[in-house]
């Protein structure tokens, strides 16, 4: 378990004089809850079960206490709609500054929206510090469409839209907003179709029932039988001679080919794309490509046949452009340059300018021609250099290009007395160590992220980032320290941003079966943070992230006797089981880091379906991974370890050189671990 805390005698006053944060000292020696802390964990169980009648019998019990903010907010949230805006009001004034006063803010203004209530939500909202909310910010545009009229500049609609196309669920504030844009013609019929086709591609009924509804209420009935079945329902129609019936066609494309694009390559090639407008075609076509391009290693299609049946690519999403990208990427032994590069050239200016898009659009401007133009070089080198640098993957693989490797930056000034006391004095930061340390963690790091990010505009400034992350350090609050450090865009502290607790256990567990420890300290700190007693969505516990079924296995397979689930918590025995099956998964897939880094988050079979192909510069490999997370993972793994092992060594480090080469397993290679889970 992560060491805990002993809070000594009160220290420090917060903005309300009625209670009070104990300082903190770290300490490996676990201390007592006490009655008034216990007391508060029941209130955050009853809240969690919504049970109203023990939150308002226990509050009065923890009035001074050290969190008694959560208290108050989780006994005046559970009867929120039932609720004056005076007894609103009284405990904003009463809690004024505090997370749980904006907290409240969020949930009360989200409830004026849904209720229409303009003149409240109009009195509320300019005090909203965190203004984080979609739904809060389209409720405020829609006020200002009701108030002000339609906005000549067309800003406010693209806001509505660009927010309501991000939302996964149905929610009320950005539906109303559009309907309402909708109605004054800010926005088309065709945003509200698009919306549609996001949602469905993505399974999500309700969103996608709430923008029909608005545009074809008659078509609910057809968009049943759609969600039901789409296949049976492109069979059963004949013509589609309406605007409104090419969109639902459209739209059983589009669900159809989320789950069987060469079903829906046959009823848009044999059927129903010649009676399509070019715009709907196009946006099947792309689906269908990108769909492709997701599955491309388990079949013979190729993605760019149907990306290039889109006659424009301004009519496909940044998410189908990025898909086409990677599959230029991939498409055989050399990228096709031309393509990487028109496709990048086709995203929107925001998804243009990700690190992503940025390093492989220098990469095609220097590869697409023989001999590229001086200003073609002169574009890619001022690419590179927007990007290079030790943060991440592909700014650390821009920084190569331009010939210099990975290294430890200079340490920032040390943070000074005065500095340290204001991150300790820190209201917010109090209640987060102390209520990450007695068990709430989620309300803990949520305190944390609003003192950081939120509190003020722009969040902290870099010195009060590093003086917050040091303190979380300190307190060995692993993940806030990372986090909280990540954020300082001039100065880092490597030492915050790759902390290596447990130094002696991982380095000699990692040595004694031959692994490199920074690859080991890479992945535990995209697994868990160092958090001991973290477990994940789906069972996997501890230090390594270990599932119970692989922990059991490989005890097994490494002669541990008598193993037992509840040991996986304990440190050694997670880094011992943890580095056992990384060590497992490495030897099984040659050495290669990116593909064992997707085995350990992904399982092994899939990266061994995901290798099958070409054989690819392992970024390309990495990039076509076709799960949003093991994609995002696989990267920071191998780019935290370049940094782990410049911290290690001293010495300059390349993380080409960890990538290599990814493809199919060499006939001469030993066979797969199959009883590896």
């Amino acid at each position: 378990m992560l060491p805990k805390f002993i809070y000594t005698a009160a220290l420090a006053a917060l903005t309300s004089s009625f209670f009070t944060v104990p300082a903190v000292a770290q300490t490996t020696v676990a201390t007592a809850l006490t009655r008034a802390d216990e007391t508060v964990l029941a209130m955050g169980q009853a809240f969690r079960r919504g049970d109203k009648a023990r939150l308002a019998n226990l509050l009065p019990q923890v009035r001074g206490h050290a969190l008694e903010p959560w208290a108050a907010y989780w006994e005046l949230n559970s009867r929120l709609k039932d609720t004056s805006p005076q007894e609103v009001q009284t405990f904003l004034t009463r809690y004024v500054g505090t997370y749980q006063e904006d907290r409240l803010r969020n949930d009360w203004l989200l409830l004026l929206g849904e209720r229409r209530d303009w003149t409240n939500f109009a009195v509320a909202h300019p005090q909203f510090r965190m203004a984080d909310d979609r739904d809060v910010r389209c409720y405020a545009w829609l006020i200002e469409h009701v108030t002000k009229g339609p906005d000549s500049t067309g800003a406010r609609a693209d806001n509505v839209k660009q927010n309501w196309y991000a939302q996964r669920d149905a929610d009320d504030g950005c539906r109303a907003a559009a309907e309402r844009l909708l109605e004054s013609k800010q926005l088309v019929p065709l945003d509200i179709w698009r919306k549609a086709r996001l949602s469905i591609e993505n399974n999500r009924p309700r969103p996608t029932r709430d923008a029909v509804e608005m545009v074809s209420p008659e078509s609910m009935a057809l968009l049943a039988a759609i969600q039901a079945s789409p296949s049976q329902f492109l069979v059963s129609k004949k013509v589609a001679f309406t605007r409104v019936r090419k969109e639902l066609i459209t739209l059983a494309l589009v669900k159809l080919a989320a789950t069987d694009p060469n079903a829906a390559v046959k009823f848009l090639d044999h059927k129903w794309g010649f009676q399509l407008s070019t715009e709907e075609r196009n946006w099947v076509w792309g689906v269908i490509g990108k769909q492709s391009a997701i599955r491309f290693s388990s079949q013979e299609s190729d993605p760019l046949a149907y990306f290039n049946k889109v006659s424009s690519d301004r009519d496909l999403t940044d998410e189908m452009l990025a898909w086409k990208t990677r599959a230029a990427l991939r498409v055989g032994a050399q990228p096709r340059w031309p393509l990487v590069l028109s496709s990048i050239n086709a995203m929107s200016s925001e998804a243009s300018q990700e690190p992503t898009w940025v390093y492989w659009k220098a990469r095609a401007l220097l590869a697409a021609t023989l001999t590229p133009t001086a200003a073609k070089r002169t574009e890619a080198l001022a690419l590179y250099q927007s990007i290079a640098s030790v943060r991440g993957f592909y700014e650390q693989l821009a920084l190569e290009e331009l010939g210099q490797l990975i290294t430890v930056p200079a340490s920032p000034a040390p943070l000074s007395a005065a500095e340290k006391e204001a991150a300790r004095n820190n209201a917010s930061l109090q209640r987060a160590t102390y209520a990450i340390a007695i068990g709430l963690r989620s309300e803990g790091v949520r305190e944390w992220n609003y003192a950081t990010n939120l509190a003020q505009t722009g969040g902290m400034g870099e010195r009060e980032l590093l003086a917050a992350a040091q303190l979380a350090c300190d307190r060995a609050i692993w993940d806030r320290c990372i986090n909280t450090s990540e954020r300082t865009q001039g100065e880092m502290d490597f030492a915050q941003r790759f902390p290596m607790p447990f130094r002696d256990a991982v380095i000699q567990r990692s040595r004694d079966i031959g692994l490199d420890p920074a690859y080991v300290y890479g992945l535990i700190r995209q697994e868990s943070r160092f958090i001991m007693d973290a477990r994940s969505g789906v069972g996997a516990s501890g230090l390594m992230q270990v599932m119970p079924a692989t922990a059991r296995e490989t005890a097994r397979y490494i002669g541990l006797t008598g193993f037992t689930a509840n040991q996986i918590n304990d440190r050694d025995t997670n880094i011992t089981i943890g580095t056992a099956y990384l060590k497992r998964a490495l030897d099984d897939f040659g050495g290669s880091m990116a593909m064992a880094a997707a085995a350990y988050n992904a399982g092994p079979s899939r990266p061994r379906n995901w290798r099958n192909g070409p054989q690819l510069e392992a970024a390309i490999w990495a990039e076509n991974v076709p799960f949003n997370e093991t994609r995002d993972y696989v990267k920071k793994v191998l780019s935290n370890t370049t940094n782990y092992a410049a911290m290690l060594t001293g010495q300059p480090q390349s993380l080409k050189a960890r990538l290599g080469m990814v493809g199919p397993r060499e006939a001469s290679a030993p066979p797969t671990d199959d009883k590896m889970p």
